[in-house]
């Protein structure tokens, strides 16, 4: 539950854009079939979903006004998350509940608020983000859960990774904080626990870890329609491995 200093923002009579703005941090699952949407799509779709519910947003001043989203650490289509955080700029009175109330009501259960609160920390602060992995693969057992487990424990295992410069070769062991392995013999998959690397200039994406085990296990080759996996982002988490919010 939210303290009350958390959610009552009250500001002067008069908007003055100084005084009366404030950032909303909320925080929000995105899952099913909306792990298929693009970074930019949402981004648009949060917009559209805004203006609907009619919360007091502060928009930026000149020739094209426009409210100010900031997302945290970037999430990859195909990917699904129950930690995504957006920052809202607010001019106003409102509270954190309401906010959240309002934009639910223009949502749905794969992409929903869970928190609304006014932030204390940056996004810059998160180092590590935790996920889960769940593989259904040809041939999978205990066996290839410890190959996964050995693969990401040596180095060097170098991996051609897109920057803005371009694509280089890195080395991707020292991005990964830890990673263990299972086999689930009632579901028949390898299940994945990995930290991950997640700051502004180290950021692994999870998938990088599909690609090394096809291309170094050569799994995950065959029919699509029957081997599959699933990518879940479950906590961020700061340099201390302690939870972000």
């Amino acid at each position: 539950m939210l303290s009350e200093s958390k959610t009552e923002i009250k500001t002067n009579e008069t908007v003055d854009e100084n005084k009366d703005r404030f950032v909303v941090r909320l925080k929000f699952v995105k899952v099913g079939n909306l792990q298929y949407i693009s970074h930019l799509d949402l981004q648009r779709t949060f917009n559209r979903v805004i203006k609907r519910s009619g919360i007091p947003v502060w928009y930026t001043k000149g020739f094209n006004p426009h409210m100010k989203l900031v997302f945290s650490s970037p999430l990859s289509i195909g990917s699904e998350s129950i930690c995504e955080y957006l920052d809202l700029s607010m001019q106003g009175v409102i509270s954190c509940e309401e906010i959240m109330e309002r934009l639910n009501r223009e949502l749905t259960d794969e992409l929903r608020i869970k928190e609304a609160y006014i932030p204390e920390r940056k996004f810059a602060d998160i180092a590590f983000a935790d996920y889960s992995c769940e593989i259904f693969t040809e041939g999978a057992d205990e066996e290839l859960a410890k190959k996964i487990e050995k693969l990401f424990s040596t180095s060097p295992l170098n991996m051609i990774k897109s920057t803005k410069a371009g694509e280089k070769e890195i080395d991707i062991i020292p991005l990964v904080k830890k990673l263990t392995a299972r086999f689930d013999d009632e579901k028949g998959t390898v299940v994945i626990a990995a930290r991950l690397s997640a700051t502004q200039t180290n950021f692994l994406n999870p998938e990088m870890l599909i690609t090394a085990m096809k291309q170094k296990l050569s799994i995950l080759s065959g029919d699509p329609s029957v081997e599959w996996y699933r990518i879940l982002r479950e906590e961020l988490l700061d340099e201390k491995e302690k939870h972000f919010e």
